[in-house]
């Protein structure tokens, strides 16, 4: 968490362009989403859910030694990271279930998916975060992860809850929607009026018969030039990116904070401006880590 901070305090310091590689953003369908939802076409929305229904986990360390391959700078793909020896259970793929290298199947995909919801609800910082899953293992992540955020209010916008799941159990609101047009999506906002439900390439508003002859509102997002020209034409003339780090270094901290609070299972109340968690102070020491000796922040 504090490096997505640094990264981005640093580059509002220095005008740098900038962009996370959310490529769905740059999407019709979801600037179509996002202008429902601030229509108003389900009413406020007080609940959001998101699922993932894929996962993995590394498991224990392995205690054979092979030999590192030729080519790769072991120590060097290591970074700051403790010192370990080199296994194919690392490299080229499976990183990403280790704490000291990656944070998941939702530190893979919370930013692709979450960036909906964070987009059409205008959210910025959780209030307080709670997660559950699979066994906390010391050293790899979690097969099945649920995590629940509170929002405050926000201008016109009531308080909400969003949640996140990966694995194959989804949050309960899935047992409420039809399953052959709930199960293709992804993700489901749940408004006083009625429920959006989103994937990648498309949306629907339920209850059917209610928005059978609904007329979504005209587009007013500006259709993005495409995500890697929108990086080329900030990198070219300075104009921001619609995935700049100021807007996705959010993102990216309640990802990682939501793995913060699997790991210590505690409902922790956030400070976004101190970065402390008021009621468990000792959840913080996961804020930053200690780097091996070569490597500084």
């Amino acid at each position: 968490v504090f490096e997505a901070r640094v990264a981005a305090q640093v580059a509002a310091e220095k005008k740098l362009a900038t962009q996370m590689g959310t490529q769905i953003h740059a999407s019709g369908n979801f600037r179509r989403v996002v202008e429902l939802i601030r229509a108003g076409a389900i009413g406020p929305v007080r609940r959001c859910h998101i699922w993932l229904r894929g996962g993995g986990s590394a498991g224990d360390r392995p205690k054979e030694t092979p030999p590192v391959p030729k080519g790769l700078h072991w120590d060097i793909w290591l970074g700051p990271a403790p010192e370990r020896p080199y296994h194919p259970c690392y490299v080229p793929h499976d990183w990403h279930y280790w704490w000291d290298f990656g944070g998941g199947a939702f530190g893979n995909m919370g930013c692709h998916d979450l960036d909906l919801a964070f987009w059409a609800l205008d959210l910025r910082h959780p209030t307080t975060i709670e997660g559950t899953g699979s066994p906390v293992h010391a050293e790899s992540t979690p097969k099945q992860l649920h995590v629940t955020y509170e929002f405050a209010a926000r201008d016109q916008m009531p308080p909400v809850t969003v949640t996140w799941s990966h694995g194959p159990e989804g949050p309960a609101i899935y047992d409420e929607l039809p399953k052959r047009e709930g199960r293709k999506f992804w993700g489901v906002f749940v408004g006083d009026n009625g429920i959006l439900l989103a994937n990648y390439p498309e949306h629907a508003l339920l209850p059917k018969e209610k928005y059978a002859d609904f007329k979504p509102p005209e587009p007013s997002i500006p259709d993005s030039i495409g995500h890697h020209k929108e990086w080329i034409q900030a990198c070219k003339t300075g104009s921001p990116t619609t995935c700049n780090f100021d807007y996705s270094g959010a993102v990216t901290e309640a990802v990682l904070l939501g793995n913060i609070a699997y790991r210590v299972g505690k409902k922790l109340q956030w400070d976004p401006t101190n970065m402390k968690f008021p009621n468990h102070p000792d959840a913080e020491a996961y804020l930053q880590r200690e780097y091996r000796k070569g490597w500084t922040l």
